[in-house]
């Protein structure tokens, strides 16, 4: 019989066992047997949690409840997010898992970890400035993710100064941080349409002039990927609004028809579902109408002899739309 046989360690314990270990990856010399037994020790405490909340396909509720209490008791979050690049390899991906696993915790109709992180924004902006190191980049782009799906956390972000560290890290990225980051800013501004037109509205110039400096990218994909954004966005129902303003605008108009121009057939396809909506208003602003009849034999000569060879009977239908609308100018 075993007299010292230990008895397994409760949620709390794990929880605190890890948080208690984080701050000693950092004591001692790089490469001190402290800091290696330090790093185990997370990677051990981190599968032990992990096992817990996905048990073997059926994870025990209360035993889920406890962690979920202590890790924010202790603001586990906070330190897992903000120390992940220290930790190893696997361990990064154990924190994704963990994290997204309790951000998806439902009680009724609550989010417990998504009230949680209401309150703690810094730990919302940390998974953004994750995109600033690229070991970790794609694990809190991951994270962020998850959390842009809670309506409650996109706001916080889409309202705050941080949100317009997006452009930066698009274009200032390696191509497949800049991808994420690129598909985290149209979840933000796609998903949750209400609330989003609205921020669109009071944010309408502080907006654009940021969002412009990715349609005139020097890099083809985030230019591509931007211009067809651009188009979701103001063929989108609920931003009528922000659509009326944006074809209002003669420099926009302007932008676009350069755009056409592009030596990508695919810009100028993107540029053109853009275009299309300026042509289309039944209500052209007096500038808006001037440029397009100014311009108007141009513009004929040129929609009968675009992205002909595309087999695509709605643009087709839509070219010829474009076509009788400027005659008709």
């Amino acid at each position: 019989m075993n007299f010292f046989k230990t008895k397994p360690r409760t949620p709390p314990d794990l929880v605190r066992g890890l948080r208690d270990t984080i701050p000693r990856l950092e004591s001692g010399a790089p490469g001190a047997d402290t800091r290696r037994k330090a790093s185990e020790d997370v990677s051990k405490n981190l599968q032990q949690i992990k096992a817990i909340l996905y048990g073997d396909g059926d994870p025990l509720p209360e035993l889920v409840a406890q962690l979920a209490q202590e890790t924010y008791n202790t603001d586990l979050l906070q330190h897992l997010v903000q120390n992940i690049a220290r930790f190893e390899f696997e361990a990064r991906k154990d924190v994704v898992q963990i994290f997204n696993n309790l951000l998806r915790r439902q009680i009724g109709s609550r989010y417990p970890t998504v009230e949680y992180l209401s309150g703690k924004h810094d730990i919302l902006f940390a998974t953004l400035a994750g995109y600033e190191n690229e070991d970790v980049a794609l694990n809190t782009g991951m994270i962020l993710k998850e959390m842009l799906r809670h309506e409650a956390l996109c706001k916080i972000l889409l309202y705050s100064d941080k949100f317009y560290n997006f452009p930066h890290y698009i274009e200032t990225t390696t191509f497949g941080i800049s991808c994420d980051a690129f598909a985290n800013l149209k979840e933000t501004l796609t998903r949750h349409k209400p609330m989003v037109a609205e921020y669109l509205d009071k944010n309408y110039d502080r907006f654009f002039s940021s969002f412009t400096t990715l349609i005139l990218s020097n890099n083809y994909v985030t230019k591509r990927q931007s211009l067809k954004l651009l188009g979701e966005i103001l063929l989108d129902r609920a931003n009528f609004n922000v659509m009326t303003r944006y074809i209002a605008n003669e420099t926009n108009l302007k932008m676009m028809m350069n755009l056409l121009r592009d030596k990508s057939k695919n810009i100028q396809f993107e540029a053109f579902h853009v275009f299309k909506v300026f042509v289309a208003n039944p209500k052209k602003p007096p500038q808006i109408e001037s440029i397009l009849r100014r311009n108007k034999d141009k513009l004929l000569q040129f929609l009968k002899n675009f992205h002909n060879d595309k087999d695509d009977e709605q643009f087709s239908d839509e070219k010829q739309f474009l076509i009788v609308q400027i005659q008709g100018l």
